[in-house]
């Protein structure tokens, strides 16, 4: 297949990181709506200009969604344009960047986890007492939910370039298997 035969597929897979990343960011504020409704009632709700109506876990998955989409695009873009050009074969192109938006997926689930954790242990060590919060809040459950936020960007972003790991081996067998493949004719 030629590299131009590759395009459709990161299209596809610049797709499926957006969309990951937004179904992320809904499940992901699932959990932080639970943990710490204040947080959103204080911030994010009017950050996001969520109705009334829907100041509630449907409210917090808009807000989930309209927050980390655009990590699928500034994540997967860089690590996807790599595998474009860089894995000869379309099959496993989409398989090593689906694998790679997963392995995304994963580190900024496992870093909000942390970001939860530090959010319960945290307090009781006086560390989190310079951080401002609004007037009128359940401070733990406003920092829970903070730095559960907090901790999933960072782990998103480490995956930026952890993404290219997955491509990069892709495209090494890829190229071998062809390699090899040619001198066996």
């Amino acid at each position: 297949m030629t590299r131009f035969g590759k395009f459709p597929v990161f299209f596809v897979l610049l797709a499926l990181s957006v969309l990951a990343a937004g179904l992320f960011g809904a499940v992901h504020n699932q959990l932080s709506f639970t943990v710490g409704p204040d947080y959103f009632h204080s911030l994010k709700f009017d950050q996001m200009g969520i109705p009334d109506t829907a100041r509630n876990r449907l409210g917090a998955a808009i807000v989930g969604f309209r927050a980390s989409w655009w990590m699928g695009l500034a994540v997967g873009a860089p690590a996807l344009l790599y595998g474009l050009f860089r894995i000869p074969r379309a099959g496993t192109y989409l398989a090593a960047g689906i694998g790679a938006i997963g392995m995304v997926v994963f580190l900024a689930a496992f870093a909000a986890m942390l970001g939860l954790l530090a959010g319960l242990a945290l307090p009781a060590t006086g560390w989190l007492d310079p951080l401002q919060t609004p007037e009128g809040v359940e401070r733990q459950d406003f920092l829970r939910a903070g730095l559960m936020h907090e901790a999933s960007y960072v782990g998103g972003a480490l995956g930026a370039f952890l993404a290219f790991w997955p491509i990069h081996r892709a495209a090494r067998l890829d190229t071998a298997r062809l390699e090899g493949k040619a001198q066996a004719t």
